[in-house]
């Protein structure tokens, strides 16, 4: 297929809106709009040339990225680990140096270094590339705006804009006669003016619309305070606050901004603590309480409790390490945020038996992420803030040094599962505690921890290496069915589309070994694909094979939505069966190429609209020859 044919196939595509912004597009030149619909309501069309954005692309290696989010361990010609975008117990998260692309074979996720910036961090493209741009040293053209134009650009800006008057109408009535309550309630909890400042804690009125009444004096729209979680309305109350008779905690990003709030109700009401609602800027599993103020700390580590008043008592004591998950539990995309700024989180969780489980969920995410855990005892006394209470700062100060190792507080917690005083009881535990040692992949630090937990429970270290082993090859003769990149067990696993991946396998070899299109494009062009987004996918990579400059990571970014960029991500990860020699490889692109000739062949077949008919039959008739041709051809790859 020659490059002009491809380019016109391209320019049927083109003046789309993109998952990058508006594009227009001819022939060679192209400009890359990036534009809100604020931005358009403010007559303002802030753009970036493909050039740029390439630029910026190119200068920031996606493996270097995402391993400041996620931790990468190399695995053959890619880099695996724990997807940041759902919860899971084995790596299906990959990152191709190669390719510049990520693609979770678990969730579907995936994209380029943009599309991974714009669904971790919840950035806008703009956001994504000012970002990459500053990390990388590359200057982008500045804009002169209005402030008018600056407060409507962005519609994410505006959320939190709204916010930031939320923050500074709580902090005030906190401190008028209509927040006496809540301000009594701080009070009683020994805290500081100081502290009560440093974290804008404050108070709503005890009416349910103050709030609405006073946003709406401020200019803003029903549909923004509706998106903002702060206003709730229904049919029966029309409008009114999410937040009422309750003392208030402003939730920040990282950056300072506030994203959310958490409010305590005074009184005898349900639910004891409300949080806002996700929204555009506010998800709780990408966000800590306090982590604004705890990244700036100077303390080795982070401590991690869990909840809002353990983490303002910790800080005013002068522990500024502090943070607490937002009402739900942790998750690895917590634990990669931490690793940002630690290598150390000690846990300060509760000492009942809701914080001992929430204790040991949290100790595999925190090590799959490659952070050191340590659990710290708050006994006898329910959390941190008791504790202080009670005991004082020197006092925690010590128990963060007599912090538990945290696998043998799971080997602790484990041990109450069994009865110590029975001999069977206790030979279960042995034997549990043995398969727990087998996590440890690496001989020297299992042999350190065997010796730890020996000299725990006085036993022979050899003995205990012998069960250790023992257990081994018991557990390895059992065969357990292993879960499929998918995340689902294997008998719920839905049979895939053959043709579909067929399609897909032919882009990810092609994507791979460029060198094989040659062989590939005098058999079949994009429009053999029956697949709308493999077809697309093919206009686009045919179109780069063509004219030598094979760059995958571009791909993502011309289709017009998220779903649409892990789709065409995931038919360049297509699995692909290792064979051992060039004659098998030959003969596997071949019977791939001949499926696709064959499908397509199909699909004219079952076309029974009389417009057109007589160029489809010629089509049909040229098909089968091509066909003919192809069964008997020999494929001679590339060396």
């Amino acid at each position: 297929m020659q490059l002009q044919s491809l380019m016109n196939i391209l320019c049927q595509c083109s003046g789309r809106r993109n998952g990058y912004g508006y594009t227009a597009r001819c022939g060679r030149h192209s400009r890359r709009y990036v534009q809100t619909d604020a931005e358009k309501g403010a007559g303002q069309m802030p753009y970036y040339s493909d050039e740029l954005i390439e630029e910026v692309r190119s200068a920031n290696d996606i493996v270097d990225v995402i391993s400041g989010y996620v931790r990468l361990q190399k695995k053959g010609n890619s880099y695996f680990g724990l997807c940041p975008f759902h919860n899971e117990k084995t790596g299906s998260f990959s990152v191709s140096q190669n390719k510049q692309m990520y693609y979770c074979f678990g969730c579907g996720a995936g994209g380029n270094v943009f599309t991974f910036l714009m669904q971790y961090e919840n950035f806008t493209f703009r956001e994504a590339m000012e970002a990459l741009a500053g990390r990388a040293g590359v200057q982008l053209p500045v804009q002169e705006l209005s402030e008018q134009a600056k407060r409507e650009s962005d519609y994410r800006s505006m959320l939190l804009e709204v916010n930031r008057e939320a923050g500074k109408y709580y902090y005030m009535v906190l401190r008028s006669t209509r927040g006496r309550e809540a301000l009594a309630y701080f009070r009683r909890r020994q805290l500081t003016e100081e502290t009560m400042k440093k974290f804008g804690l404050g108070s709503c009125d005890k009416y349910s619309s103050s709030l609405y009444q006073y946003l709406r004096s401020k200019g803003y729209a029903d549909s923004l305070l509706k998106d903002s979680g702060l206003v709730v309305f229904d049919e029966k109350r029309g409008a009114h606050d999410r937040f009422w008779n309750r003392a208030m905690f402003p939730i920040m990003n990282v950056h300072n901004k506030i994203i959310g709030f958490g409010g305590r109700v005074m009184g005898d009401g349900e639910p004891k603590y409300l949080n806002s609602p996700e929204t555009q800027i506010f998800d709780k599993s990408r966000n800590l309480y306090g982590l604004n103020l705890a990244r700036q700390s100077r303390r080795p580590q982070i401590l991690l409790c869990e909840g809002y008043m353990d983490v303002i008592a910790l800080h005013q004591a002068g522990f500024d390490n502090a943070v607490a998950s937002l009402g739900t539990a942790f998750t690895s995309g917590h634990a990669s945020m931490l690793k940002r700024y630690a290598k150390e989180v000690y846990l300060s969780f509760d000492s009942d038996g809701a914080g001992m489980k929430a204790a040991l969920r949290a100790i595999p995410i925190l090590k799959e992420v490659g952070l050191t855990a340590k659990v710290i005892s708050m006994k006898p006394y329910k959390d941190p803030d008791e504790f202080i209470k009670a005991l004082g700062a020197q006092a925690y100060e010590e128990r963060i040094g007599q912090a538990e190792n945290s696998f043998l507080f799971e080997i602790r917690i484990l041990e109450q599962n069994y009865n110590m005083e029975d001999p069977q009881g206790k030979t279960a535990f042995y034997q549990e505690a043995a398969r727990k040692l087998l996590e440890f992949s690496d001989e020297i630090e299992r042999n350190n921890y065997i010796e730890a937990v020996a000299g725990r429970y006085q036993l022979d270290f050899n003995n205990l290496c012998r069960l250790v082993d023992r257990v081994s090859m018991q557990d390895g003769m059992v065969k357990r069915q292993k879960p499929l990149r998918s995340g689902l067990h294997p008998k719920e696993a839905k049979k895939e589309d053959g043709i579909l991946r067929s399609q897909r396998l032919l882009l990810t070899l092609l994507g791979d070994e460029p060198g094989w299109y040659p062989v590939v494009r005098d058999y079949l062009s994009p429009q053999d694909f029956t697949d709308e987004i493999c077809k697309e996918a093919a206009v686009l990579l045919f179109a780069q094979l063509e004219a030598g400059t094979v760059n995958l990571a571009q791909i993502p970014g011309w289709f017009e939505d998220v779903a649409k960029q892990q789709e065409v991500t995931a038919a360049f990860h297509e699995t692909v069966r290792e064979v051992e020699t060039v004659e098998a490889r030959a003969q596997a692109l071949k019977d791939t190429v001949i499926k696709i000739k064959e499908n397509h062949l199909q699909m004219l077949r079952e076309d029974h609209n009389p417009e057109g008919m007589q160029e489809r039959f010629q089509q049909m008739l040229n098909e089968k020859k091509m066909l003919e041709l192809l069964r008997k051809k020999e494929f001679l790859l590339p060396q």
